[in-house]
């Protein structure tokens, strides 16, 4: 078996709208850090981007959306599989104040603006061999979502699951690479999952 270079990312990105204060996600990031372990575990050269620290492995911080996008087009090039298991805000503050926002009796009004669509830059820039698997997130419309996702953004792999996966060491997925059938996997621990994509993510490279 080839040793692939994974690119993974993980955590929840913040979107600052003062220096004290941000808009955020529930995301833990445990996904991406069980996906990180297992690619390793598989012998593989692994890239983590997490906006979550922990001593445990080596990472590239970053906290928010951009800074995410930037790290992750720094490392694309080299990488054989992209694996964006981050949970990256869909929107940003338009403005970030400078200081930090006084309490007022008034109502507060932030503008928002999207966030770069960085599985949508990969799709259109990856070269041929290239892996890029996408998470789904959704409360309805499971595969069909996804389903939308994998073709719109040219992706190899789409893994789609619910709310319920945030913050715990299980989850339920079903998964779909392009061309084949939905895999659909019952509760389990994150780290069994894992394994699973990454060897999937094997197969598709050697394809």
């Amino acid at each position: 078996m080839a040793k692939l270079h994974f690119l993974i990312t993980a955590g929840g990105t913040r979107e600052y709208i003062d220096p004290i204060r941000f808009i955020t996600n529930a995301s833990s990031g445990k996904m991406g850090y069980a996906l990180a372990r297992a690619a390793i575990k598989a012998g593989h050269k692994t890239t983590l981007i997490t906006t979550v620290k922990n001593s445990e492995l080596k990472i590239v911080e970053v906290e928010t959306a951009d800074e995410m996008f930037k790290a992750v087009k720094k490392h694309f090039k080299k990488c054989d599989c992209l694996i964006m298991a981050a949970a990256v805000a869909d929107y940003a503050p338009a403005k970030k104040s400078k200081v930090k926002i006084k309490k007022s009796k008034k109502d507060l009004v932030i503008r928002l603006k999207p966030t770069v669509d960085i599985l949508q830059w990969a799709g259109k820039n990856k070269k041929k061999g290239q892996i890029i698997v996408g998470f789904a997130l959704e409360d309805r419309n499971l595969r069909k979502s996804a389903e939308k996702k994998l073709q719109g953004k040219n992706l190899d792999m789409v893994i789609v699951n619910s709310p319920a996966a945030i913050g715990g060491e299980k989850t339920a997925v079903q998964i779909k690479t392009a061309g084949s059938k939905w895999i659909k996997i019952p509760v389990a621990e994150k780290r069994a999952i894992a394994a699973r994509i990454v060897r999937l993510s094997e197969s598709l490279y050697r394809c």
